[in-house]
Order: structure tokens, then C-alpha cells, then sequence
């Protein structure tokens, strides 16, 4: 039983109610109305956890010390209001949390480390305005810096870096293929992923491979004592997951399924995405009942624990979407065919190793396959006249081992190898009469990777953690060092400092063939670099700010300024006549992140704000000179109030944020003309107001079943926001180039039923 600091003011506060089988985490939050305190908390040291208490007077000191004997926890005070819970239990996988700046960061379920990362609980995360449920990746576009200009859940950028700079990782394995619905909903199921770390600045040394930022995201370590499962459906896909133990203590399995249902019924909400997502294509306007659109996931995990000091584990994710639709002018008795299939298959193997108290090792191998196979055909009556063709295929494959050694209580190391093989391939073909290459590469890189970091902690004085990364590229005879640096220091009571610097490396990027393809979906291929028209891109970023949390309120302020070169962009023909071709640049950006929390009576509210400034310059384009950057948004406001009184939770959310830029055209003889710059002109400003309302009830008082219903609405007010205008029909100097304006979601309303045991 731990030691606890006394603090006078709080000792005539006393507990007299009783908590009988109440789940702990509601307990705490209990406690802290009663006592007037803060608990910080790894939600995966008190998930399942049930409490007992007979009704007495308890002064703080003394109710923690009954929770103690009841569970496998340790209370520690770290001020007077502020109580830090560790795990007594020497298991994998469950951090220390003194590493937490801010607990419950925006919501439950979310918190921020010393070192500005986020890590993100889905099942404990509390409910987001415009979802009934959480989902992995807009369950980061909450988060300050973080904005998703074409309003898809995989569309995000941060801190103005481009959608392909952010890495994802599933249980150790890369993933391409990032959304359902072309976007519009993760793919990653949030009742199979256990916990999400999300970097945006001062990455780990671990961490390669992308310029922006990485979320990292692994399922259940634990092997669970008993079967939990649960089975749920909305207005778009039904679902269901499984976790249970097979040998005791020693092997558990973890499993889980999730599928559209557009083939049989296609409702209200599928109907409001899917007119935005085919907004501007072909099968806008397509009528036909034997198009078929769908999507599934899902996901297996084995766990094996063979003894205290090592554990095991094998995962398998795979994600697969479908597209096939037909289009029949008949007054040119034409028809036009989409046929699209990608698939993102993931498999992961992992060894975790206690050598001593001190000393752990983390031992880990990896393969990953994307496939994207796109086809559209056009006919006249029942002959092909053409077919266009566009394939992507990725294999991925890597192993890595990692040490973390602890020297004493305020220093830490941790060092690794990471082996990594990519091999991409893309071809665009064409076929009339004849067959076409329009353009096709394979490429094959390998990387070793040699990295360490340095954590010095220290309370009085600063926490400090220093990484240096170095990689060589095989094929590319390349060289790169990362240094990486997180500094973060006390100020004065309340308010802490906190500085970033790191240098990256991104090998592997997307390329935008809009302009190859009259569907306008998935058109973003990726391609490996090769020293030449596509080098390796390389991103410098400092950040420095502050946070100040007091009574409720909390205060997070962060200034960066990142640069990239090597970037590499498709110039237009009608922009660039005599250069229609890939070109090599750079990109600034400055910006400020700031959000104001404030918690009081059972409501949470914040407001966010988010200034940014991104210049783009590229050879043979704009005069050499620099133009605002494609994706920027120069300012981006939301404000959002949530609140929980008992089993019920409700939230509504406004945003607002500025147009994203675009290329002005004007009417001339031979049709449309670009004389006044690249984006040049902004879009209207955009807004939105979402809402969201959950219920949790048991079916009987005796029953561990469970369930839960909830409403979303996502655009209250059906507000018609132009998110991107574009041109389409370029494809040579003599064809005409057509206006493609793209808008928001609309009035989207979505529902959830779900059952739990």
C-alpha cells in the first residue's frame, strides 16, 4: 500500500454513499465531484475493473486505500487535487502515467503526454458531435491542427502537411488503403482497436517513413478472464466482435467483422455519403438496380502469454471494397462502366521480452499487400470501345527489434534496428483499337534503419527526450540522420513549456491522376521514390508553447513552422503548355494551434482555434515564384459543448473555417483561360453544425447484457459548402476543359443499435 501526501483542506471532505458493483471508472469520476480531485489514468488500468463499497465516512486518504485492497492499482498524490493510478500488475503493455500532461483531453477516452503526443481509448472515448460511435480517424480531426478540407474521415491533414504524410500503422503493420466509402469512414473498427497513439511533432525515434505525423493503433495485449462480445448496425454497415480466452491466462483470441449492407438496402444515410462522394462523376447521375457498391473489414488477433516474462502475439486485418456500376445513355445508345476493387491485407507477428526489471525487448515482423484494380469501359450497344485500366499493387514487408533499458527513475533508453522492404508498382493503360501504356513504374527500396533516444525526467528541473534516427536506402544509395527533440518544463504553478524539433524522410508518396480518370474516385496512387523526377522528401518542423490546466479549465497553446523539400507536383497542360509533367518543390507552413477547455457541472466544453499559412514553389511553375498551397486553410474555428447525466450522453459541435484555394478561370475564345495565378482565389467560407445522443441501459438488473442506441446529424442546418473546385479534361491542348465544383455532406442523419455482453 502506497504512501499519500495529507492535504488539510481535503481531509474534512468525507464519503459517506456506497458504491455497489459500480464499474471503476464511473466510480472515480464520483470521487472526483465528492473530493474535488483529478485522477490520470491509463484507461487500460481500470478497464473492466468493478468496485464494492458499504456506505461509511471515508476521508480521501482512506477510500483510496479501500480501492487499493479491491483492485490491482496504486494511488499516487502528485499535488493536492491531483492523483496519478498506476498498475501494480506486471504486465505488458500498461504504461506509467506520469508521462500525462492532460487527462482527458477534450473528451474521455483522449489524453496528451509530456512528449505532445495523444493517446486515444475508442472504447472509453466520449462521445463526438456528427457520430453515434467512435470512429479512429475523426476521432482525430477533433484535435487541434488536425482538418480535413474534403470532409472525409482518411482526407485529414496535419499541420498542413498532405494526406499521404501521415502513417498509418495497425498492430505494427503499415496500411495503405485508408477509408470506406472512398473516404468516408475508417476502415479500422473502433471496438477491435484497443488504444491509438497520435504524433503530430517530436516523434519517437522509432517512427520513420512519413513527414507529417503517425497514428498508431494496436488491439488488446490482455488476455481477458471471461468472453466479452458485442454485436451492433447503423444506417450503413452491421458489425460484430469477439474476445475470449481459450487456455486460462495463457491464449486468447480476439475477432472482429464488420460489413455493409448497401447490396440489400441502400438507407437515407448511405444514400446522403454516396451523393457526395460521386458528386461530379459519371454515376452521379446513374440509374440502374444492379450497381453494386460494398465494403467490409476485419481482424483477428491471437495472444499467447508463456510466461511472466514473454509474451506473444499474430494479427491479421483485411480490408475490401467494390465497385461495380453501370451508366446507359441511350439516346447515344452508349454505357459506361466503373469497375473498382482495392483491397489493404495485413499480417503482424510480435515477441515481447522482459530480460530483467530494467531491461525489455520488443521484437516485431510485418507484411502488408495493397491492391487497387480499376477499370472503365465504354460500349456502344453491346461492342467495347475503349478501356482504361489502373492498377496500384504495394508489398510491404519489415522487421524490427527494440530495447528499453531503465538506468534509474529520472533516466531512460531505448534502442533499434528496423528492416524494411517496399515494392510498388503503378500502370495506367489504354485500350481502343490497340493496347497503350499511358504510365506505368515498379520500383523496389530497401532501408535499414538504426535509432535511439535518450529520456531524462525530471520535475523540478525539465523533462527532456532526445532521439536520433539514421537510414540507409539501399536502391537509392541514400543516406538520411533524424534528429528528433521533445523538451518540456515547469514554468511557474500551472503552466508548463513545451518546445519540439525533428527532422523526417518520406520515400513513398501519392501521385494525382485526376486528369486519367472520368470517375474521379481513388485516383491517388502511390509510388516509391528514385532519386530523380520523384526524390526523397525530407520535412523539418519546430513547435514551441505552453499549456496551463487549473480548476476545470485547461489551456493549450502551440506555435510551429515546418519545411518541406523534394515535393513533388503534376503540372496541368492548360497551367503549363510546354511542361506537362511531374515538378520538384518545396512547401512552408506556419501556424498556431490553441484550444480552451472547461469543464464544470457534468459538461465539457471547448473552443479551438487553428491559424495556418502554407506557400508552395515549384520549377517551370507560377515564374519560379511561390503560390498558396492547394490544401491550405488559413483559419479553421470550432466550438462544442457535450454533457452526461447518468446513462445519457449528448453533444453538438460548430465549425467554421475559411475556403480552400483555387485556380481562377476566366472565358476566352477557345474557352476557358488561367491568367491570374495558381490559387489565386479562395472558396466561400465554410460551416456546419453537427449533434449527437447516446443511451446505455441493461435489458434486466441481474443481466450483464447490455445495449446501447444512439442519433447523430451531421449538417443541422443543410448548409451547401463548396469544398473543392477543380478542372477536369485536360488530357491534351485540344480538348476542352470542363468546371468541376465538389460540395459538403448534407442534412445526414445516422443511427445505432448495439448490444453488449
Amino acid at each position: 500500500m502506497s504512501a499519500f501526501l495529507a492535504f488539510s483542506q481535503e481531509e474534512a471532505k468525507l464519503f459517506y454513499g456506497t458504491l455497489e458493483y459500480q464499474d471503476l471508472k464511473q466510480a472515480l469520476e464520483q470521487i472526483e465531484v465528492v473530493y474535488n480531485v483529478r485522477f490520470s489514468y491509463n484507461d487500460n488500468a481500470i478497464s473492466s475493473q468493478t468496485l464494492t463499497l458499504e456506505g461509511k465516512k471515508r476521508s480521501i486518504q482512506e477510500l483510496l486505500n479501500a480501492i487499493e485492497l479491491q483492485t490491482s492499482l496504486r494511488f499516487e498524490m502528485l499535488s493536492n487535487r491531483y492523483i496519478i493510478i498506476n498498475s501494480n500488475v506486471n504486465a505488458f503493455n500498461v504504461q506509467t502515467l506520469d508521462n500525462i500532461i492532460v487527462n482527458r483531453y477534450l473528451t474521455n477516452g483522449i489524453s496528451k503526454y509530456k512528449d505532445g503526443s495523444f493517446a486515444i481509448n475508442p472504447k472509453s472515448l466520449g462521445i463526438l458531435p456528427g457520430l453515434t460511435e467512435p470512429d479512429v480517424l475523426e476521432s482525430i480531426q477533433v484535435l487541434p491542427g488536425v482538418v480535413s478540407p474534403n470532409e472525409t474521415a482518411t482526407g485529414f491533414l496535419v499541420r498542413g502537411g498532405k494526406m499521404d504524410q501521415n502513417r498509418l500503422i495497425w498492430d505494427g503493420i503499415n496500411m495503405y488503403h485508408k477509408g470506406h466509402l472512398f473516404g468516408m469512414i475508417s476502415p479500422f473498427n473502433p471496438n477491435a482497436t484497443k488504444h491509438v497513439d497520435f504524433v503530430n511533432k517530436g516523434s519517437h525515434s522509432r517512427y520513420g517513413e512519413r513527414a507529417s505525423s503517425v497514428i498508431n493503433m494496436s488491439t488488446n495485449r490482455i488476455i481477458e478472464e471471461e468472453t466479452k462480445a458485442q454485436i451492433g448496425v447503423n444506417g450503413i454497415s452491421v458489425d460484430a466482435f469477439i474476445d475470449t480466452p481459450i487456455v486460462t491466462n495463457k491464449l486468447g483470441i480476439q475477432a472482429s467483422l464488420r460489413s455493409s449492407y448497401t447490396d440489400v438496402y441502400q438507407s437515407y444515410t448511405f444514400n446522403r455519403l454516396a451523393d457526395k462522394v460521386f458528386e461530379t462523376t459519371k454515376i452521379e447521375n446513374g440509374d440502374n438496380p444492379n450497381n453494386m457498391f460494398s465494403f467490409m473489414d476485419y481482424n483477428l488477433t491471437l495472444n499467447y502469454k508463456h510466461n511472466d516474462n514473454n509474451h506473444f502475439f499474430a494479427s491479421l486485418i483485411a480490408i475490401d471494397n467494390n465497385l461495380d456500376y453501370v451508366v446507359e445513355n441511350e439516346n447515344a445508345n452508349e454505357s459506361y462502366k466503373d469497375q473498382m476493387s482495392i483491397k489493404n491485407t495485413g499480417y503482424g507477428l510480435g515477441w515481447d521480452k522482459i530480460w530483467t526489471e530494467r531491461l525489455t525487448q520488443h521484437t516485431a515482423a510485418y507484411f502488408s499487400n495493397y491492391d487497387l484494380n480499376y477499370n472503365f469501359i465504354t460500349s456502344e450497344g453491346e461492342v467495347q470501345t475503349s478501356n482504361f485500366e489502373k492498377r496500384n499493387v504495394i508489398f510491404d514487408s519489415g522487421i524490427s527489434t527494440e530495447f528499453k533499458q531503465t538506468i534509474n527513475n529520472e533516466n531512460r533508453l531505448s534502442f533499434g534496428y528496423q528492416y524494411v522492404l517496399k515494392d510498388v508498382g503503378y500502370a495506367f493503360l489504354n485500350t481502343s483499337d490497340l493496347s497503350f501504356i499511358l504510365d506505368e513504374d515498379k520500383s523496389v527500396v530497401q532501408s535499414h534503419s538504426l535509432y535511439g533516444q535518450y529520456e531524462y525526467e525530471n520535475l523540478k528541473v525539465f523533462d527532456l527526450s532526445f532521439g536520433l534516427r539514421a537510414t540507409y536506402f539501399d536502391e537509392l544509395s541514400a543516406f538520411r540522420l533524424e534528429p528528433r527533440l521533445m523538451l518540456h518544463k515547469p514554468l511557474f504553478k500551472n503552466v508548463v513549456l513545451q518546445v519540439s524539433a525533428e527532422i523526417k524522410n518520406q520515400i513513398i508518396s501519392e501521385i494525382d491522376e485526376t486528369i486519367l480518370s472520368d470517375l474521379s474516385l481513388e485516383n491517388r496512387l502511390w509510388r516509391l521514390a528514385n532519386g530523380n523526377e520523384f526524390p526523397i522528401i525530407n520535412s523539418k518542423q519546430v513547435s514551441a508553447g505552453f499549456i496551463y490546466a487549473t480548476n476545470g479549465w485547461t489551456l493549450d497553446v502551440d506555435n510551429y513552422y515546418k519545411k518541406l523539400n523534394h515535393i513533388t507536383a503534376l503540372s496541368l497542360g492548360f497551367l503549363n503548355p510546354i511542361n506537362s509533367q511531374f515538378n520538384i518543390g518545396e512547401q512552408y507552413t506556419y501556424g498556431v494551434d490553441i484550444l480552451l477547455e472547461k469543464r464544470f457541472n457534468g459538461f465539457n466544453s471547448w473552443v479551438s482555434y487553428a491559424f495556418n499559412t502554407s506557400e508552395s514553389r515549384y520549377q517551370n511553375l507560377n515564374n519560379d515564384a511561390y503560390f498558396t498551397s492547394r490544401s491550405n486553410v488559413r483559419h479553421a474555428f470550432s466550438a462544442a459543448l457535450s454533457y452526461k447525466i447518468s446513462n445519457v450522453q449528448m453533444a453538438v459541435s460548430w465549425r467554421w473555417q475559411t475556403g480552400k484555394p483555387f485556380t481562377q478561370s476566366t472565358i476566352g475564345d477557345d474557352g476557358l483561360e488561367f491568367n491570374d495565378g495558381i490559387n489565386t482565389k479562395r472558396l466561400p467560407n465554410y460551416h456546419r453544425l453537427d449533434v449527437s445522443s447516446t443511451y446505455n441501459f441493461k435489458f434486466s438488473k441481474d443481466s450483464k447484457l447490455r445495449g446501447k442506441i444512439g442519433l447523430s446529424i451531421r449538417n443541422v442546418y443543410n448548409q451547401d459548402n463548396v469544398i473543392s473546385r477543380e478542372y477536369r479534361g485536360n488530357n491534351d491542348l485540344n480538348s476542352d476543359i470542363e468546371t468541376m465544383e465538389r460540395f459538403s455532406i448534407g442534412f445526414t442523419p445516422n443511427v445505432l443499435f448495439r448490444i453488449i455482453w
